[in-house]
């Protein structure tokens, strides 16, 4: 266990940072299951609307550390390649 202040507080800013980083993750998980769902559905105007809103939660998760930028990139490419085959 952690015995000096430094320590201490390095503990406190590791518990709170975990709860942010889980939270954005979470919120990224929710709106590519959205995008999935759309696709699953076959419903190409709401799924091209969810991923209008999945893709810059995946940038964020991008900027934040979340994930590597190729990542990111190819989760959307291959959304929006998905989104394109339902025509």
């Amino acid at each position: 266990m952690a015995n000096t202040r430094s320590a201490k507080k390095r503990v406190r800013q590791t518990v709170r940072r975990t709860a942010v980083n889980r939270a954005r993750v979470s919120r990224i998980r929710t709106h590519v299951k959205k995008v999935e769902d759309s696709i699953a559905a076959g419903d190409k105007t709401a799924a091209a609307a969810a991923l209008g809103a999945a893709a810059p939660e995946l940038m964020r998760g991008v900027s934040k550390g979340m994930l590597h930028r190729n990542t990111a990139s190819r989760k959307v490419s291959r959304l929006n390649a998905r989104i394109k085959k339902l025509g």
